[in-house]
């Protein structure tokens, strides 16, 4: 437990060499720990409870692996060419692609998060349309049927997908039901899904569905993703792109 709160995720292997035990006896361990709702077992291994019953607030989202997502919006950023029609979602990861489009020319660019809106202010070189709803206060994000309706009318060259949770058997997850529904509406509207995720999030599992692995054309993240589980993803026909 001490090892999943410092890292939010924890593999087999790692916890048996750690422990000095079998990997069997950790997979037995994972299970009584799962029937006392202190975590959830995922491929591979664990993460905490905690993760599948709240959002937790953008300050302290923005806060962890700040330097991981730092460099994961810059390579996704890369990405984008002059005159790109974009929409990014909520998370502290879609803020960073935001703050490192500064010197692309003519984007147009969608979104429901206050904090990426914020990042493209001063930029002047970028339209922004501002999806309207009900406003989630823990993510500073509009949600809703007024925003999914906005959607409909558009279609963007990328999407730049941030989510709680990648997992080969539950795809892209999150822990709040109307931003996967919305983030659902993103996906039909683009040509072109890129999840922005650090590794902490593969293996995990949140609250809420949002997408299968077939529905994401590209992730970029670090480099800290499990080897056996991006060879698995990767044998599924999932592309990576590190930062």
């Amino acid at each position: 437990m001490r090892v999943l709160k410092e890292h939010g995720h924890a593999s087999v292997a790692k916890l048996s060499a750690q422990l000095g035990v079998s990997e069997v006896t950790i997979r037995k361990d994972l299970r009584v720990l799962e029937e006392r709702k202190w975590l959830v077992r995922t491929h591979g291994g664990a993460v905490l409870m905690d993760h599948y019953l709240y959002d937790l607030p953008f300050d302290e989202k923005s806060r962890t692996r700040a330097d991981e997502k730092r460099r994961i919006g810059k390579r996704a950023a890369e990405l984008v060419q002059d005159g790109n029609t974009l929409v990014l979602n909520a998370g502290s990861t879609t803020v960073q692609v935001a703050r490192h489009l500064h010197g692309k020319r003519n984007l147009t660019i969608a979104t429901n998060a206050v904090y990426v809106a914020l990042e493209l202010l001063n930029n002047l070189d970028v339209e922004v349309l501002t999806l309207g709803g009900i406003l989630h206060p823990a993510t500073a994000a509009t949600v809703g049927p007024v925003a999914e309706s906005m959607l409909e009318q558009h279609n963007f060259d990328y999407l730049f997908l941030a989510g709680d949770g990648f997992d080969i058997e539950h795809g892209l997850t999150t822990t709040n039901i109307l931003e996967a529904h919305l983030s659902k509406a993103m996906i039909k509207a683009a040509r072109t899904t890129v999840a922005v995720m650090d590794a902490t999030k593969f293996g995990r599992r949140g609250l809420t569905y949002v997408c299968n692995l077939q529905d994401v054309d590209l992730v970029v993240t670090d480099n800290q993703v499990p080897a056996d589980l991006r060879h698995d993803l990767e044998q599924l026909g999932l592309r990576f792109l590190i930062a």
